[in-house]
C-alpha cells in the first residue's frame, strides 16, 4: 500500500535522510547562533560526498570547520555593562514630596477653559465632546442643523451670557512660609484662589504676581502654615532621565504619574521664550501648574501644556524648565513683576545661505535687521547686518535664542556682545535696556528678492506710492520664479544689497554683478515688508 505524502507516517526515501539530517543540524546551528551571538560560532561543514549530500562523520576523519567571524569593532552593538536590575520604585520620593503639591481653585475670572466647557454643555443633550474630525460629526450637523456640531444646541434656547466661572489646576509650595507656584492661566482673570491641601484642608491665597509671557504666577498662603516644601533643581535633566508629575488631573487630587525626559528646549509658540521640557509622564487637564521631579525630588518642570487630538493625554507634555522658574519667581517675590533685557533690534536666525553669504563658517547666531533708533543696540555700536554670536560668552543659537539671553538679563547691565562685521569677529560693550510691554525682538521668517532672471521687476522707491521714497520697490513678481520662490511679494521693498544701500534698479544690478565678479555664489538683501525688515540670501544669477 502506498501512503499518500502528507500521510504523518509516510518516511522520506532512504537517499533523501542524510540529506534531511544535514538539514536539522545547520537548523540548529542557526538556532544556536541566534542564541548565542554570531562570534565563536563554529559548525560542520558538508562533506562533498559523491551522489549522497551527507556530512562526514567523527569516526570517518576530522571535521572541516567554519568559523563564523565576530562583527568589525566599530560596529560592535552599544550596550550597557552594567544595567539597572530593576525599574526604579518612586515610592520614598512621593512620600516626600506629594504633601507640598497642590489643587489651586480659582473663581471670579472669564477663564477660557471653562468657558469653553460651559458653552459645550446643553441641558437635555449628551455632550459627548468629540474632535473636529470625528465622523459621528457630520452625525450631529445633519441632526442639530446649521452650525449643529457636538456643542451646538439643537432645540433652539438661547445659551445665557458669562456666568462666574471657576477653574481647576494644581500648584506647589517652595517655601515654609506659603509662597507656592502655579501657571498664570490657572488663575488669570481671577477674583478668588484657594489651595486644597493634601491633607484636606481648603486654604485661601492671594496672587503675588504674574508673568503671561511665561505662563508663570506666584502665589502665598498666609494662614495654616508652616507647610511642606519642595526646591527647584539646580541642574537641567538629561533626556531619557526618569521624571515624576504630581498634581490635579480632572479634580483628582494627589495623582502620580511616571515618565521620561523626551527632549529638551522645545518650541511650541507658547510665547516668545519658550524653552520647555518634553516628558512623556502622563498629564492631563488640571495637571497644569503641578511639578515635574526628579528622582531625587527636585521640581526640573512646571507642567504647563500637551499636545493630543482629543484633549486627553498622549505621551506629550511640556513643562517649564527650573531655570525659568527661578528667575520668573524671584523677580515675583522681590517686585511682584518680571523685568526683562531689551537690546532694540529686530532679528532673524542666520540660515546656511546667509552664513555662506557673509563668510561665516556656520549657520549660527542671529542677524540684525533692524535697529531701533536710540536702542541699547544702536549706542553700544551693533549694527544693520551683524550677526550676534554670543552674548557674555554664551553661544547664540538662533534669534528665539538670542530673544531669551536678552531677556533674562537686568536693566542696566554690561553685555559683551560678539559680532560677526565684514568677515570677521568683533567684540562690543552694550548696556542692556528695559524691555516695555510694547516692545519685543522678534524672530522673522525669510523673504527674497531679485532682479533679471530672478523674476522681478523694481522701480526706485520714490516713484512707488507706499514706499516712503526709500530703497527699491518690488512692482511685480512672476509667477515659479526663484523669488516667488522665496516669499517675495509685490510692495516689498530692498532697502541693501550685499551691504551697499540701494536707491534704483540699477543699484541693484550693479551690487549683483560687484558679487558675481568676487566670486560669491549668494548675496545678502535686506528687505522691508508689512512684517517688518529681514535678510535674504538669494543666489547670484549667472552672467
Amino acid at each position: 500500500m502506498t501512503l499518500p505524502h502528507s500521510h504523518p507516517n509516510r518516511k522520506a526515501p532512504q537517499c533523501l535522510r542524510p540529506m534531511a539530517r544535514t538539514r536539522a543540524a545547520l537548523l540548529g546551528a542557526v538556532a544556536l547562533a541566534s542564541l548565542t551571538g554570531a562570534a565563536g560560532i563554529v559548525a560542520p561543514a558538508l562533506a562533498q560526498g559523491q551522489g549522497q549530500g551527507q556530512a562526514q562523520s567523527q569516526g570517518q576523519g576530522q571535521d572541516q570547520q567554519v568559523q563564523l567571524r565576530p562583527q568589525a569593532q566599530g560596529q560592535a552593538p552599544q550596550t550597557l555593562t552594567n544595567p539597572a536590575p530593576t525599574v526604579p520604585s518612586f515610592a520614598d520620593v512621593v512620600e516626600r514630596v506629594k504633601p507640598a503639591v497642590v489643587s489651586v481653585r480659582a473663581r471670579g475670572g472669564e477663564n477660557r477653559t471653562s468657558m469653553a466647557q460651559q458653552d459645550r454643555s446643553t441641558p437635555g443633550v449628551p455632550n459627548f465632546n468629540l474632535p473636529d474630525d470625528h465622523p459621528f460629526q457630520e452625525f450631529f450637523r445633519r441632526f442639530r442643523g446649521p452650525g449643529g456640531g457636538n456643542d451646538s444646541n439643537p432645540f433652539g434656547q438661547q445659551r445665557p451670557g458669562p456666568r462666574r466661572s471657576a477653574s481647576q489646576g494644581s500648584g506647589f509650595f517652595i517655601s515654609g512660609d506659603g509662597y507656592l507656584v502655579t501657571n498664570n492661566h490657572v488663575i488669570e482673570g481671577a477674583s478668588e484662589v484657594e489651595v486644597l491641601m493634601d491633607d484636606g484642608r481648603t486654604l485661601p491665597a492671594k496672587v503675588v504676581g504674574t508673568d503671561p509671557k511665561t505662563d508663570l504666577a506666584l502665589l502665598q498662603v498666609t494662614e495654616g502654615g508652616p507647610f511642606r516644601f519642595v526646591e527647584l533643581s539646580p541642574e537641567v535633566p538629561r533626556v531619557g532621565d526618569w521624571v515624576l508629575a504630581v498634581g490635579n488631573p480632572f479634580g483628582l487630587g494627589g495623582t502620580v504619574t511616571a515618565g521620561i525626559v523626551s527632549a529638551r528646549a522645545r518650541d511650541i509658540g507658547a510665547g516668545p521664550y519658550d524653552d520647555f521640557l518634553q516628558i512623556d509622564a502622563p498629564v492631563n487637564r488640571g495637571n497644569s501648574g503641578g511639578p515635574t521631579f526628579n528622582q531625587r525630588g527636585q521640581v526640573v518642570g512646571v507642567n504647563t501644556a500637551i499636545a493630543s487630538p482629543s484633549g486627553g493625554n498622549v505621551g506629550i507634555a511640556f513643562a517649564i524648565p527650573s531655570e525659568t522658574v527661578r528667575n520668573v519667581v524671584t523677580q515675583l517675590r522681590e517686585k511682584g513683576a518680571v523685568e526683562r533685557g531689551y537690546l532694540g533690534v529686530q532679528i532673524q536666525s542666520v540660515t546656511q545661505d546667509i552664513a555662506s553669504s557673509v563668510g561665516l563658517p556656520n549657520p549660527d547666531g542671529a542677524i540684525v535687521a533692524r535697529l531701533e533708533e536710540n536702542s541699547p543696540a544702536a549706542k553700544g555700536g551693533i549694527k544693520t547686518g551683524d550677526i550676534i554670536l554670543s552674548v557674555n560668552g554664551r553661544q547664540v543659537d538662533d534669534a528665539r535664542d538670542l530673544s531669551r539671553i536678552i531677556a533674562s538679563l537686568s536693566a542696566g547691565s554690561t553685555a559683551d556682545v560678539e559680532v560677526w562685521r565684514n568677515g570677521d569677529r568683533q567684540s562690543l560693550s552694550v548696556t542692556i535696556g528695559r524691555l516695555s510691554e510694547a516692545t519685543t525682538a522678534s524672530a522673522e521668517p525669510g523673504v527674497g528678492v531679485e532682479m533679471g532672471k530672478l523674476g522681478l521687476r523694481l522701480a526706485p522707491g520714490s516713484e512707488v506710492a507706499g514706499a516712503d521714497s526709500k530703497g527699491v520697490a518690488v512692482v511685480e513678481v512672476e509667477p515659479g520664479s526663484p523669488a516667488a520662490e522665496k516669499g517675495i511679494q509685490t510692495g516689498d521693498v530692498i532697502l541693501e544689497v550685499a551691504g551697499q544701500t540701494v536707491e534704483t534698479p540699477a543699484d541693484v544690478r550693479k551690487a549683483l554683478e560687484n558679487s558675481r565678479s568676487g566670486g560669491k555664489k549668494s548675496v545678502l538683501f535686506r528687505i522691508e515688508s508689512r512684517e517688518g525688515a529681514r535678510f535674504v540670501a538669494l543666489p547670484v544669477p549667472a552672467a
